[in-house]
């Protein structure tokens, strides 16, 4: 049975780093597209009016990819989850290219109560 779950996990660990990589790469390749175009259509000596819809459109993609990826972490983060409940907390999964969160700083955790100060 724990045979079933490992493998059930890695199946779906797989897919997971998979879709993470694929959004990861279609963020770079449109921020490249939306850098590319203004920069041509000065080389090109156009208007800025030229392809200013096209600039609307790729700016919005790039929103819509900034959702997905935030989709595709909070999915591995219930993933962890899902992994710790049926029993497999101690295995780690290769290509995990998101990992765990960066921790804070010795003091620099939340304290239950406290309150924000300003530093001067």
């Amino acid at each position: 049975m724990l045979k079933q779950r490992r493998q059930a996990a890695e199946t779906v660990a797989e897919a997971l780093f998979a879709a993470e990589k694929a959004i990861d790469a279609a963020i770079a390749s449109t921020a490249a597209l939306a850098g590319l175009m203004p920069t041509t259509r000065q080389q090109a000596n156009l208007s800025a009016l030229i392809g200013q819809d096209a600039i609307m459109s790729t700016i919005n993609t790039m929103q819509a990819l900034g959702a997905a990826r935030e989709n595709i972490v909070t999915t591995h983060k219930h993933l962890s989850v899902a992994q710790h409940d049926i029993g497999l907390s101690a295995v780690s999964f290769e290509d995990d290219g998101f990992g765990e969160a960066p921790r804070k700083p010795e003091g620099m955790a939340a304290k239950p109560g406290g309150r924000l100060t300003i530093a001067a």
